[in-house]
């Protein structure tokens, strides 16, 4: 915190951060506030932050969403080879019938 916003508390003040933040007087409200150290947080440090793997919400929500694509190109794609499959055997079992009629001779009467 730098100057112009907050002085360093002293004497009985100092005391007022807990699990050993930094406390800083705002002079313009007249009010005390604290700088946590690593792993703590809330007004006056009370709160330890339990250790996570990947401290970036933002990478962990890029990475949820390049997966949630990934796996709809896979579903869509899936679909598209489903539907061409059928449209190519159906189109062959049509010519096979077109065959079929062409070489069929009828019975003379």
């Amino acid at each position: 915190m730098s100057v112009e916003h907050g002085a360093l508390c002293n004497g009985q003040e100092d005391t007022y951060c807990m699990n050993g933040g930094t406390c800083y007087k705002i002079l313009s409200i007249n009010t005390l506030s604290c700088v946590c150290k690593e792993n703590y947080k809330g007004s006056r440090c009370e709160e330890f932050q339990l250790f996570s793997i990947n401290t970036k919400a933002q990478e962990a929500g890029l990475i949820a969403a390049v997966v949630i694509v990934v796996l709809l190109l896979l579903v869509v794609l899936a679909v598209v080879i489903y539907f061409i499959r059928k449209m190519l055997k159906a189109k062959q079992q049509s010519q096979q019938n077109i065959q079929q009629q062409y070489w069929r001779v009828k019975p003379r009467v």
